[in-house]
């Protein structure tokens, strides 16, 4: 039989190992199990893996060692959960089961995922004696190293006695692929102290974790290891430190070793534009791409994955269809399955959603990435009823969405407010027992923005881990819901805990303490940030500006804005409300001017905030002036903007001139609207207005009291108590929310309801009597005001 080894080799397609399979046949030499575990192999190297196992089932009884290729045959080919099962079925018919079969069964375990089974293979490998073997003992390590178990990975190193490069790679590979970069370099340098010389390999790993750590200085060491110890550059490792440099931010050291590279391959070409494309050069990508071409070095489906995406953030859309095209006519990828996502981001962010439709048509069920990408494409861009609609069509094809896909509809669900939907995938995540922090984190957001903020902190209290993501959720949560105590509560045990905080924690605690009018709780916040070393933020600094503004403390307010070098109109617009709450309507004005002088055009906040502090000091005119003058920044006013000017006439006694704005209105006239021109009517005992507006009234259905009570109270002061009937009658089932006020004394922050009876003690009463004399006293021991 050793006569025909030479013949299988020379075997080179599917047609030759079929006519010496049936010359083995007619011979009778298929019989011989060396033939047919030969013929097993060669079959699944041909990729007829159906006909690898038909050969073995028709042997008659296969040995240990044709049953452990065909298990090595199922492995290379990527079938995992059959190799496990082929496992069993040796174990089942009691096959004795030898050391060369424990390397592919745990790589089989390791690709599927399936712990518990490579557990149990790691117990009869103990038990059979082979836990000595090295390549056991390595085939263990890299098992538990891909499946995130680095603890029993580095036992298992430790314990062995005789550590070759091939070991120590293993182990340095397993720390930096679980994103543990500095313990990987670590290793590699305890491997250099014990005289262990490093490969190829071992460096494709350590350049991997100094470009997770970003670190030139670093990189520059390892790159200087490479030369001095005269390690051949295979492709390989070149382009891992082209990688390597570019994630420290030295791109001319990357395009240095890429031109140094004698014989560039399509992998060369392809790592040199994927890292112009990661560092946002994707023009220079596509010009490497061109030069890529002219080279004549034939690209792939990654590179074309790379060259697409490149493409999408240049929103080059006739250049995006031309590679589109290249794919095509070089058959690169036709079921799309490596550029599928990249075409949906380029036409999505091209406006062209009909074709990223066309393109997931194409895809079908095969790439769960593409649906994922969509979803969150739609979302992106505000389209939250099209990405759910995306992920129903997931659902009824039977994919099983990523925690990719979920966060997305999530956030969708959350944005449009459909709890109803937003239930229903968390009952699927329970069910799936997805416990993935990006997944948890929104489904904190999605209640918290349907307004069950309290289900979203049940969510927050089951997670063990939380991360600071977490925590700005929650707190963020509560802040968006008005439950700003809660959020300023959390915030502290942030603190108290030493929890790192960020940007985005800064700016919801802040907004809770605006919100409550919490001033000194705000400075206190303000120096923390300061103390913190947090690089200055817009965001943050214009939170800080409305914060101190609403809190009454306008020379912090002022600066803090004049601190900000760049102002946004949301910075600009926050500065002038300031000044307009507090009735500086000259502040406020020259600010406006400022602003359109600096070159920020105004938007419909700055608008509304001008014309806000135009009503509450009574300037008509300057109100009338910035009303007419929206239109000449091209804003067209909305409903707030015309309640605004109409409540601004009504104050000052233009009723007829309030009531034309109304009647000028080109949409429908909601209660807020005529609630200020009743206001006005009342004020001036204008009952004569009332009475000719009685049939806009008609038809004015709202679930605000405030209208009905004010205009019940405009018929009952004038008599009409029948009309005042009717109103009463129409407030039954509507409930009204209770106001409240805070009141901030001795660094305290006391809150009282419209009402309320507070109790607190005599000298605390005095003090608050002392700056609010309006409050009413009673006697008693413990003293008590109502408000």
């Amino acid at each position: 039989m050793t006569l025909y080894m030479p013949l299988f080799r020379s075997c080179t397609t599917l047609r030759t190992l079929t006519q010496l399979h049936a010359h083995l046949f007619v011979t009778g030499l298929q019989k011989d199990p060396l033939a047919s575990t030969k013929l097993v192999e060669s079959y699944s190297q041909m990729g007829d893996l159906q006909t690898s196992r038909l050969v073995f089932e028709t042997f008659p009884s296969p040995d240990s060692f044709m049953w452990g290729v065909l298990i090595k045959c199922y492995v290379w080919n990527h079938f995992f959960e059959e190799s496990i099962s082929l496992y069993h079925k040796m174990l089942y018919h009691q096959i004795q089961v030898n050391g060369f079969i424990y390397p592919n069964i745990l790589r089989a375990c390791s690709g599927f995922g399936d712990l518990g089974t490579g557990g149990k293979v790691h117990g009869r490998i103990i038990k059979c004696g082979f836990d000595t073997d090295a390549i056991v003992e390595t085939s263990l390590l890299s098992m538990y190293g891909e499946m995130g178990c680095l603890y029993n990975a580095r036992k298992i190193f430790d314990v062995m006695l005789m550590k070759d490069v091939v070991l120590w790679s293993s182990i340095i590979s397993c720390y930096v692929e679980n994103g543990e970069a500095s313990e990987g370099l670590d290793l590699f340098h305890r491997m250099i102290c014990q005289g262990v010389e490093p490969d190829s390999v071992t460096m494709l790993s350590v350049a991997e974790a100094c470009g997770d750590l970003g670190i030139l200085k670093l990189a520059r060491l390892v790159h200087g290891q490479v030369v001095t110890r005269a390690i051949k550059s295979e492709g390989s490792l070149d382009n891992s430190l082209i990688v390597m440099y570019t994630k420290c931010g030295d791109l001319h050291s990357a395009d240095k070793i890429f031109r140094n590279v004698t014989q560039r391959h399509t992998a060369s070409w392809t790592a040199m534009i994927t890292c112009h494309n990661q560092t946002g050069c994707f023009q220079e990508a596509i010009d490497v791409f061109l030069e890529m071409q002219e080279s004549r070095v034939e690209p792939n489906s990654v590179t074309m994955m790379v060259v697409i995406c490149s493409c999408a953030r240049l929103g080059l859309l006739r250049e995006g269809k031309s590679v589109h095209c290249f794919v095509i006519r070089k058959a690169l990828d036709a079921d799309l399955d490596f550029v599928g996502p990249a075409l949906i981001e380029l036409y999505a962010e091209c406006g062209k959603l009909n074709y990223c439709e066309e393109v997931l048509r194409i895809i079908g069920e095969r790439n769960i990435v593409s649906w994922n990408m969509l979803i969150s494409l739609y979302a992106q861009k505000g389209l939250l009823k099209e990405a759910l609609v995306v992920f129903v069509q997931m659902q009824t094809r039977g994919l099983m969405p990523d925690s990719y896909g979920l966060a997305s509809s999530l956030s969708a669900c959350g944005s449009v407010s459909s709890i109803q939907l937003g239930y229903q995938i968390h009952g699927h995540v329970i069910k799936r027992g997805i416990l993935d922090e990006f997944v948890q984190n929104s489904l904190i957001d999605m209640y918290s923005k349907c307004g069950l903020v309290n289900c979203g902190y049940k969510i927050f209290e089951t997670i063990e881990q939380k991360s600071v993501i977490t925590w700005n959720s929650m707190v963020c949560g509560f802040s968006r819901n008005g439950n700003s105590e809660e959020a300023i509560r959390l915030f502290d045990q942030m603190y108290m805990n030493g929890i790192e905080m960020n940007e985005v924690t800064f700016l919801s605690v802040i907004q809770a303490c605006s919100h409550l009018g919490h001033l000194e709780k705000g400075k206190w916040v303000h120096h923390k940030l300061i103390t913190g070393g947090l690089k200055k933020d817009l965001y943050v600094d214009t939170a800080l500006t409305d914060m101190y503004a609403k809190c009454g403390d306008l020379q912090a307010a002022q600066g803090v804005f004049n601190s900000i070098s760049e102002r946004s109109v949301v910075s600009w617009s926050a500065m002038i409300a300031g000044y307009g709450i507090h009735g500086q309507i000259n502040a406020a004005i020259s600010l406006f001017n400022q602003m359109v002088g600096s070159g920020i055009k105004p938007n419909e906040v700055t608008f509304m905030n001008i014309l806000s502090a135009c009503s509450h000091v009574g300037s008509v005119e300057e109100g009338k002036l910035y009303f007419s003058s929206m239109r000449d920044f091209g804003i067209k006013p909305n409903t707030e903007h015309f309640a605004s000017v109409v409540d601004l006439l009504s104050r000052a006694g233009d009723l007829n001139g309030a009531y034309e704005i109304i009647r000028s209105m080109p949409f429908h006239v909601d209660a807020s609207i005529w609630s200020a021109l009743l206001n006005g009517c009342r004020i001036y005992r204008r009952m004569d207005m009332i009475k000719s507006i009685e049939s806009d009234l008609v038809d004015i259905s709202t679930d605000d009291t405030g209208y009905y009570t004010l205009l019940s109270n405009i018929y009952g002061e004038g008599g009409d108590w029948d009309e005042f009937g009717k109103v009463r009658s129409m407030m039954k089932g509507l409930t009204k929310v209770p106001g409240w006020s805070t009141i901030e004394l001795d660094k305290k922050v006391y809150r009282f309801g419209a009402g309320d009876t507070a109790y607190l003690q005599t000298n605390e009463i005095y003090r608050i009597l002392d700056n609010f004399p309006t409050l009413a006293l009673e006697q008693g021991c413990d003293v008590k005001y109502i408000i």
